[in-house]
């Protein structure tokens, strides 16, 4: 489920002394090409106590938000099989979608508030709703309360604690802000190994209820030190937005190449996270093995966001991001498909957690290495609203194709398509750019 993610200023991002062709295609007239405007210097300290203790409370919100939605593959299953056994796959995917949406859905809202106003009362606000959120979960038996609680309040509340402790990293990271990004990005991935096979486990000893609070009680604790740590490295300007400068992002095409490319990819970024253990089941492999696939999953995927931040910087971060992506897609569509046997699953899980892990790790590098500094909060905000879409929907439309026949095998070509799709656009906006340059780093 997620995110990620992830870039020096250098010439703001690579962008300064790279000029524009001045001969334009007709549709490139119709985006107009405006070189972003970097500050000289970003000042960024690139180290210190205080910027790691920034990533240290980062990864904290990261472990509470992505950590905990990379769990939602044990919650389908218990539903799915338990609580809410009588209502269809389809109807339950409507959980963990809403979620995914409220996540990524109040992007624009939060980074207006956060470009404004500084990170500090969005992550207390969102702590609090995170965690009631999941209290209320904890004390649920029908599944519109289970909807409202786990899919909206603590959704919302993921939100306003994740994207702001993604931004505030650019303000005090430059030349490593790739690798700081790697670090805090391994939270979630952390957090998917923790939280599936506590949850599993603890269901069975101590039942839904207490699993939940427990649950809610550890997120509680680091969300306190990420209170305390999470600041912004400049004072925030409060500051109107036009409508013009809304519209401003989509008259640049590498930024609008981007945003297509997320909201595709994320169609099937999430079906393997949500569905593997279900379909495990299944297959027929034991329920002590199907309920590791997750872990492995998250625990491959933290090496992948490490590894992808730090060779992002030195080789280019949409070059990192493109190769990952693509063997995401390889991944589901040539093992995923023809593969339901116990090591199969296993290598699957793996191979396709590490790659996948660079969308976390390198989203918010790529968003930013093309975007001023003033503005990475608003089109961060933009880029996450665009791809709740996908988040929101996929999840619905993979459980309604697998009530048709042949349906895993429908399911996991809709999620191996919508990636290379979703990787393709990401390359568009690389080639714009800089070419078919296969040594830029870009």
């Amino acid at each position: 489920m997620a995110a990620a993610q992830q870039s020096p200023h250098q010439s703001e991002l690579t962008l300064q002394g790279q000029a524009y062709n001045n001969e334009k295609s007709d549709l490139e007239d119709g985006f107009a090409q405006q070189p972003v405007k970097p500050a000289a210097s970003s000042g960024a300290p690139d180290g210190g106590l205080t910027a790691w203790l920034v990533v240290l409370g980062a990864w904290c919100t990261s472990f509470c938000s992505f950590g905990w939605i990379n769990s939602v593959g044990a919650f389908q299953e218990y539903y799915q099989n338990d609580l809410l056994k009588d209502y269809s796959p389809s109807t339950i995917a409507w959980i963990p979608s809403l979620q995914i949406f409220f996540i990524m859905g109040m992007g624009p809202i939060i980074g207006k508030l956060y470009d404004s106003y500084g990170p500090r009362w969005l992550i207390l606000v969102g702590s609090f709703m995170h965690v009631f959120g999941i209290m209320m979960a904890s004390i649920s038996t029908e599944y519109y309360q289970i909807l409202l609680s786990q899919g909206v309040c603590s959704a919302i509340g993921v939100s306003a604690i994740f994207q702001p402790a993604l931004s505030v990293i650019h303000g005090w990271f430059d030349s490593k802000r790739g690798a700081a990004f790697g670090i805090l990005s391994t939270g979630s991935s952390i957090g998917g190994v923790i939280f599936p096979i506590m949850v599993t486990r603890l269901i069975k000893e101590v039942g839904f209820g207490w699993s939940m609070r427990i649950c809610a009680f550890i997120i509680l604790f680091l969300l306190t030190i990420a209170n305390l740590t999470v600041k912004s490295f400049t004072p925030p300007r409060p500051q109107k937005i036009s409508g013009a400068q809304m519209m401003k992002p989509f008259r640049e095409l590498e930024f609008v190449f981007c945003t297509l490319g997320f909201f595709f990819f994320t169609f099937g970024l999430f079906i393997p996270i949500d569905y593997l253990p279900v379909q495990a089941l299944q297959a027929g492999v034991n329920p002590n093995l199907a309920q590791y696939l997750i872990p492995i999953l998250n625990a491959a995927s933290l090496f992948g966001r490490i590894i992808s931040g730090i060779l992002g910087d030195k080789i280019g971060r949409y070059n990192i991001f493109i190769v990952v992506c693509y063997l995401s897609a390889i991944w589901i569509l040539g093992l995923w498909i023809p593969c339901n046997t116990q090591n199969g699953l296993i290598a699957f899980a793996a191979l396709y957690g590490f790659c996948s892990g660079a969308y976390v790790s390198l989203i918010a590098p790529l968003v930013a290495q093309i975007s001023p500094l003033q503005e990475i909060g608003f089109r961060s905000g933009i880029v996450f609203f665009v791809s709740s879409i996908g988040g929101l929907t996929t999840n619905p439309i993979s459980g309604a194709i697998l009530e048709k026949p042949n349906g895993w095998v429908g399911v996991k070509v809709f999620a191996g398509v919508f990636c290379l799709v979703g990787t393709t656009f990401i390359l568009a906006a690389r080639v714009h750019r800089v070419g078919w340059k296969i040594k830029a780093a870009f």
